[in-house]
């Protein structure tokens, strides 16, 4: 059995790590509410947008098909993988580099992948594997749109050179705090609806369907990479809050534990002193 005073050491370093564990859990509760609010305000209008640019894009004919909708043999396939810069989140962005594996083993096996990297942590797991052909980590310094709309539009100017047949995202959805969706969508070419039918909206078009569709299109996507960064950030609060809180209720545990070895540890010196005392003084009387 350890002696007191590495017992006592022991439980003094473990108090001083949830004390930090806490602190971490309460900043990132804190982080949490506000990214929350910005991912939940963007997500109506990035549905609507899609909806529209998805239905009115279905009836285009001709000439008047936008570049990003142009269905081609899938060789070329660009990722955008979204993690977090940090760590001490649980699986956040192990989970990111494990979606990555499991969309290119299912879909795009006889492919030829690149990947695009925002947040050092997918960027540390993808540099291992694949050719990583862009890392942005810095946006998550100050997260706003204008660096999130350059990176879509890097995205769309690769896809129309045909540099790339197929862009896809993989990042994680925030649901609530305790809850991350890792999400793989496509981004290029935009999805369509299979047919007519599934279109639920009949619109009136000024100046015209075409001119609409070319001004739109680009705004959608990048609202679309937007959302998705907006979302992995908050994911991403909610994932070391949740992380933290746990590390904070194991120290606790922990120390309860080390208490109860000390108090037990403690007891059994007291009553060796005591017979050592009893046999010193039944040597003298004898």
């Amino acid at each position: 059995m350890a002696n007191l005073k590495e017992i006592r050491n022991r439980i003094t370093s473990v108090s001083s790590t949830r004390q930090i564990t806490s602190a971490m859990k309460m900043v990132s509760a804190a982080k949490l509410k506000r990214a929350q609010e910005v991912a939940f305000s963007l997500r109506p209008y990035a549905d609507k947008l899609q909806e529209i640019i998805q239905n009115v894009s279905s009836s285009l004919e001709g000439d008047a098909q936008s570049v990003y909708t142009a269905e081609r043999q899938v060789k070329k396939v660009l990722i955008i993988a979204v993690s977090s810069n940090r760590g001490l989140c649980g699986a956040f962005n192990v989970n990111v580099g494990k979606k990555i594996i499991e969309v290119i083993n299912e879909d795009y096996q006889d492919a030829s992948i690149d990947v695009l990297t925002i947040g050092k942590k997918i960027n540390e797991i993808a540099v291992k594997s694949y050719n990583v052909v862009a890392d942005h980590s810095e946006l998550f310094d100050d997260i706003s749109f204008e660096s999130t709309a350059k990176i879509a539009e890097w995205a769309m100017a690769s896809f129309e050179k045909e540099t790339y047949d197929r862009i896809d995202i993989v990042y994680n959805k925030f649901k609530n705090a305790a809850t991350q969706i890792l999400t793989h969508e496509q981004f290029l070419p935009i999805l369509t609806p299979e047919s007519e039918s599934d279109v639920t909206t009949d619109y009136l078009f000024e100046p015209g369907k075409a001119k609409i569709i070319t001004d739109l299109l680009p705004a959608s996507l990048k609202v679309q990479l937007h959302g998705a960064v907006l979302d992995s950030n908050a994911a991403e609060h909610g994932a070391r809050m949740t992380s933290m809180h746990k590390a904070t209720d194991n120290a606790t545990d922990l120390i309860n534990d080390l208490k109860l070895v000390y108090n037990k540890a403690r007891q059994a010196s007291i009553t060796n002193e005591i017979l050592e005392i009893v046999g010193g003084a039944e040597a003298l009387n004898g």
